[in-house]
């Protein structure tokens, strides 16, 4: 639908409801994608996986080139392209980028929630954005942004409650994994931690501020040249260490005093899992803001030799 508007792209929706028979009423939410146009695909493949446990309408509004004048064009994309959602790329030109919220909210789904999600560069403060002020949940990925420690840093002194990272999801399967290992004899308190991956997985930082925030002792993260996010964690105790290795990324093996070691499929979270993980919670995230806020603040880092 080239050169049109979004009550036109809205129209045109209902009529494609009406002649396939589809409905809306089983979509929970409406998950707006802020892209840039190398991310739009991946963007949207990810959405659709995550609208089958979440069936959502999906908006994609990215930038276009080509033009100064304020022109939209937009892709329907429903059935077999769009899994369990309605997905509709709009493509801005010009003045028509500094208001993306008048851009959506035509193509908004009625009392459903909002979810905003920037799959690359976030604003400086998400929650001021257009859109991000009118959602419930808003969700960065520092993980791939151009500096991804001072995202997770900018974050940390910009956060409003419903801010969410996907690098905090990739670590909900290790944070189960810990907590596990931590509650089994001899019930010790954990004197410090540490936390070794690749340098730029910011991954690395939020569970380190988690476990700092949780066992209340001094964490530090080490950034290394692997290229597996998360490849060992140290819990130091009294009578030994408890480390969770795992330097292939897909299994890591736990070892600790007077136990024999123990193996656990550990693979490295795709975009689609993260987004799934995130997508399950429409309220505040307690935890997050505990490991965003108080946590990092007791985090040291350094560069492996």
């Amino acid at each position: 639908m080239p050169d049109t508007t979004s009550n036109h792209v809205n129209k045109r929706l209902v009529r494609l409801r009406d002649e396939g028979g589809a409905v809306a009423l089983g979509r929970v939410l409406t998950l707006v994608v802020l892209a840039d146009e190398r991310d739009v695909e991946e963007s949207v493949e990810a959405a659709n996986d995550a609208s089958r446990e979440h069936p959502c309408r999906v908006i994609v509004v990215a930038p276009a080139a080509g033009s100064s004048d304020g022109r939209l064009d937009a892709q329907i994309r429903v059935g077999g392209d769009a899994g369990a959602s309605e997905v509709v790329v709009l493509r801005a030109f010009g003045p028509l980028l500094e208001r993306t919220d008048t851009l959506v909210m035509p193509l908004l789904l009625p009392d459903a929630p909002i979810v905003a999600w920037w799959p690359r560069e976030a604003p400086a403060v998400p929650s001021q954005d257009p859109v991000g002020a009118m959602a419930a949940r808003r969700i960065i990925d520092s993980t791939v942004a151009k500096n991804p420690v001072d995202m997770l840093a900018n974050l940390a002194g910009t956060y409003a409650p419903g801010d969410t990272d996907l690098a905090w999801a990739r670590v909900t399967l290790w944070r189960a994994i810990i907590a596990a290992a931590i509650e089994q004899p001899p019930f010790e308190p954990v004197l410090s931690v540490t936390v070794e991956g690749q340098t730029r997985h910011t991954s690395l930082d939020l569970l380190a501020g988690w476990l700092a925030a949780r066992l209340r002792c001094p964490a530090e993260v080490v950034r290394t040249t692997s290229d597996d996010a998360i490849t060992r964690v140290t819990l130091e105790r009294k009578s030994g260490p408890i480390v969770l290795d795992r330097p292939d990324g897909r299994t890591v093996t736990i070892t600790q005093p007077g136990k024999p070691a123990r193996r656990i499929a550990l693979p490295i979270r795709a975009l689609n899992e993260a987004l799934i993980e995130e997508l399950r919670r429409l309220d505040p995230d307690e935890i997050f803001e505990e490991a965003l806020i108080r946590g990092l603040k007791l985090v040291t880092a350094r560069t492996a030799a």
